[in-house]
């Protein structure tokens, strides 16, 4: 039994007078009336009321129960009603994870920001693979491959790799013509944090392999193999959504376009959850529009 509908059930015999008149005002029948109430007594080890020929008057327990039901049911009015106001306007703490692409990030965290200042954000920039329920993340973008059937996921789009380097680096050393020329350029490599393995360049087509090469430095930020690129200290695996600007003004160029390169779908994740807050929706509706423009 649902002790929320007792109470009410028990209120509206006190303030009417009788059950005939309570069940009329709850819409169910007078027996379902005396069931809730007797239910209730049971809950609570008592009894409210007194029922005789002559009517139903209230014990001294039913009494006192009375006042602490009315502030139960205006309690809950009011929560009700703070509820219907926060999916109103999205408001609240939302905790999200992102890769450690501060350069990347910083201006789509600072548009939400100021689209929905009631929102409080708690950002973790990580290029770790957080577990987003275990955790107790809000959202996650992820790139790659998704495998946890208790998530649910929105695309942002499609994430191209490419070499790139700065026009100063490839005028002083020479434009790589084929991969084994790589052997002999300075190559700016990756570290996966989470398990310190470098990251591959892959061959096109996809069935070619990997590179083979000896890295003339290893690092684990982006935003720092990005700066060295474009300071032209040498060759980098980097993503588009960070080079396309620098390739477009001309301080970065491609290399070995259409023989070394990959292609990664980013996504947007969240637990899956049937009552999922306002400010979640707010979240991944803004993060696809912002990403997708749709």
């Amino acid at each position: 039994m649902n002790l929320v509908d007792g109470i009410e059930a028990f209120v509206k015999i006190a303030d009417l007078g009788s059950f005939a008149a309570a069940a009329r005002e709850l819409n169910i029948s007078p027996s379902a009336v005396s069931k809730l109430v007797s239910k209730t007594e049971e809950e609570l080890g008592t009894r409210l009321l007194n029922r005789n020929t002559r009517g139903l008057s209230l014990t001294q327990e039913g009494q006192m129960f009375l006042q602490r039901c009315r502030v139960i049911l205006d309690e809950l009015t009011s929560a009700k009603e703070e509820l219907s106001s926060i999916a109103g306007e999205p408001r609240g703490k939302l905790r999200v994870s992102m890769p450690y692409i501060p350069s990347f990030f910083l201006p789509v965290i600072s548009r939400f920001m100021a689209q929905y200042p009631a929102v409080i954000l708690d950002v973790d920039l990580s290029d770790r693979l957080v577990d987003v329920v275990d955790e107790g993340f809000d959202a996650v973008v992820r790139v790659g491959q998704l495998s946890d059937s208790r998530l649910t996921a929105r695309s942002l789009g499609n994430c191209a790799m490419n070499l790139v380097a700065s026009p100063d680096y490839l005028r002083r050393y020479g434009v790589p013509a084929g991969v084994d020329d790589l052997r002999s350029h300075a190559c700016i490599q990756y570290r996966y944090p989470s398990s310190g393995r470098t990251e591959s360049w892959p061959l096109l087509p996809p069935a070619s392999g990997v590179l083979d090469i000896i890295p003339t430095l290893v690092c684990n930020s982006t935003d720092v193999r990005l700066g060295l690129a474009l300071e032209g200290k040498g060759i980098a695996f980097m993503p588009g959504l960070l080079t396309d600007k620098y390739i477009a003004s001309g301080e970065l160029e491609i290399v070995l376009e259409n023989v070394v390169e990959q292609n990664y779908e980013m996504n947007l994740v969240w637990p899956t959850n049937k009552y999922a807050p306002p400010r979640l929706k707010t979240f991944t509706d803004f993060m696809v529009s912002y990403f997708t423009g749709k």
